[in-house]
């Protein structure tokens, strides 16, 4: 399994996690940003992370019989984690604002079903998910994520199993420490388009 060091290392070198000023999705501000796409864009580097993460999860949920990721930025993740644990892996999409399972995917009842996202924050999407898997009268075996940054806050009932765990300061626009209003702020991510 890949370090703490050694896994921020690549997340840096991927520019899946960035330091500045930005403005996140919640009107925020942070030091911090992540963005698990740049790092599933260079498979190589993916690779490396989700072979640990999968050995993490085959150690701490060792039972379970189908992978739901939601879309868009669990997919990749989940496809990647679901192939190295040899695991069916589907995801939920957003029709009128709420996942739902499409293009034939199933939840069988009685399924043990692992939830695996990019990035876990609140655990709002995660939670969605869980909605998916009750509805199909499944079991939610557990909760798997690249990065957890929810600094235990999270909404989710079960343990987390993560690559990550970051503790990265939110601040509103004004409360900001020094060091952050001296750098100009942008908005990244795919909520502030």
């Amino acid at each position: 399994m890949l370090s703490l060091e050694e896994s921020l290392k690549i997340l840096k070198e991927t520019n899946a996690l960035l330091e500045g000023h930005f403005i996140l999705s919640s009107g925020l501000h942070s030091p911090q940003y992540v963005q698990c796409a740049q790092l599933m864009s260079k498979p190589s580097k993916a690779s490396k992370i989700c072979l640990s993460l999968s050995q993490k999860i085959r150690k701490e949920i060792n039972d379970f019989d189908i992978i739901l990721s939601p879309a868009m930025g669990g997919i990749v993740v989940g496809y990647e984690i679901g192939r190295l644990l040899e695991k069916e892996t589907i995801f939920s999409e957003r029709v009128n604002g709420e996942f739902r399972l499409r293009r034939d995917f199933r939840i069988k009842k009685n399924q043990k079903v692992l939830i695996i996202e990019d990035v876990i924050t609140t655990g709002k999407s995660s939670l969605e998910c869980s909605k998916l898997v009750l509805d199909n009268n499944a079991q939610v075996a557990g909760y798997a994520c690249i990065i957890d940054r929810s600094n235990g806050m999270s909404i989710l009932k079960k343990k987390i199993v993560s690559q990550v765990k970051l503790d990265i300061p939110t601040y509103t626009k004004d409360n900001l420490p020094q060091n952050l209003s001296t750098i100009k702020a942008i908005k990244p991510g795919s909520r502030n388009l």
